[in-house]
């Protein structure tokens, strides 16, 4: 099922014997004209952390690591052929350890909110970490809870083009049912497509939802805010939140409201306007708050499509998200205040990212109607989603 290596070198990474070995000095590859190199970042509960390097023959380069999933820098090059990193995160390890607002990780076991930290199965009941949501207390949870996949340390090793990645989640963490064991294929193609491919499968049944929780900024090194990106979504509805951003169960149409994407505009243009479901979005801007919501796409059918495309018209860059999901979260970065440094020291200010993050419905365990997120014993979840990057 999963990709394995055709050079020597690392057929050889891949063996339990010289796995560690192969770590510990940089490891170079080239298949298919994209270099992959692995070397040592940190240290988590006195074992090795990773960073890797992914780079392919028109000059994009991916770094990531195996704490968390995180993907540390995309830097892709502009219309005047000038390169820059695209998302916004830290320079050091020590940085994503104690990483405070999910600046690049893999986050689940379910990505998003589910409504009072809890949802049945079979009749039982199973309560979940609390880390979100009420004033004076946290009722609710938010990308799989405390100590969720984005502080975890995953196996990894080398694959063709890319990296593997592999987490068993136990039964009863951050109090999800099921052993639930993760493979992840992050890849990078020759025509600056950077791929993730999900697996999943559980000896219970429990829920799943898996996602990359990234920031972008496509003017490169936060050149300025995300207001002038001009964004297109494939999607006629949004599922509508409280106040708490839980879904309320309903899907509402955005014709005629600030949430109409169908047709490429500015992001900015519209998010000043007086509505409550922007204002649910909160943040630094209290009068009108802002996005953080989930578009329901207009002909999902599992198939790997072309849904979303971010484009920065001053840089000439432009993202293209193809996804097997049926919605995606897009985040305007309402509560970046300067109090976060990011790379080179510099304080992320208010929208100078936002993420985009393909996934299905928020609260999905907790409302029927919603397409179904519950894995059984016997079957594999798989989906795949890819960012791909050109100019125009």
């Amino acid at each position: 099922m999963f990709k394995t290596n055709k050079t020597s070198l690392a057929l050889a990474c891949m063996s339990t014997l010289l796995l560690s070995a192969c770590h510990q000095a940089k490891v170079n590859q080239s298949l298919s004209g994209v270099e992959v190199s692995a070397e040592k970042w940190g240290e988590a509960d006195k074992q090795t952390v990773h960073l890797y390097t992914l780079k392919n023959s028109q000059g994009m380069t991916v770094k990531l690591s195996d704490w968390g999933g995180y993907i540390q820098s995309i830097i892709v090059a502009d219309r005047k052929g000038e390169f820059a990193d695209v998302l916004v995160g830290y320079d050091s390890w020590d940085e994503y350890y104690n990483d405070c607002c999910y600046a690049g990780p893999i986050v689940g076991r379910f990505g998003n909110r589910i409504g009072k930290a809890q949802f049945s199965i079979d009749g039982q009941t199973y309560q979940l970490s609390a880390n979100d949501g009420g004033a004076n207390k946290d009722i609710n949870q938010l990308h799989g809870g405390f100590k969720g996949l984005h502080k975890r340390l995953w196996q990894s090793e080398l694959i063709e083009n890319g990296v593997q990645l592999s987490y068993l989640s136990k039964d009863g963490e951050e109090g999800y049912p099921g052993n639930l064991q993760i493979k992840l294929n992050i890849t990078l193609s020759d025509d600056n497509e950077l791929q993730f491919e999900y697996f999943a499968t559980t000896d219970k049944k429990t829920h799943v939802n898996l996602t990359s929780h990234t920031y972008f900024n496509l003017s490169g090194d936060m050149q300025t805010d995300i207001e002038q990106h001009v964004l297109q979504i494939n999607a006629n509805k949004i599922t509508p939140v409280d106040q708490y951003l839980i879904p309320t169960g309903e899907l509402e149409p955005v014709v005629g409201t600030p949430f109409d994407f169908t047709s490429a505009k500015k992001i900015g243009r519209d998010i000043r306007q007086p509505n409550k479901q922007l204002r649910y979005g909160g943040g630094v801007d209290k009068q009108h708050g802002g996005y953080d919501h989930n578009w329901v796409f207009t002909d999902y059918d599992g198939s790997l499509k072309n849904q979303v495309s971010l484009h920065d018209p001053v840089s000439g860059r432009l993202l293209e998200i193809y996804t097997q999901e049926p919605a995606i979260q897009f985040y305007s970065g309402n509560f970046m205040d300067g109090t976060m440094l990011g790379k080179n020291g510099q304080p992320v200010k208010f929208r100078y990212g936002l993420a985009l993050e393909p996934q299905h419905y928020p609260d999905s365990p907790n409302q029927a109607s919603f397409p179904s997120t519950l894995l059984v014993p016997g079957d594999t979840y798989h989906t795949i989603s890819s960012y791909k990057f050109s100019v125009k």
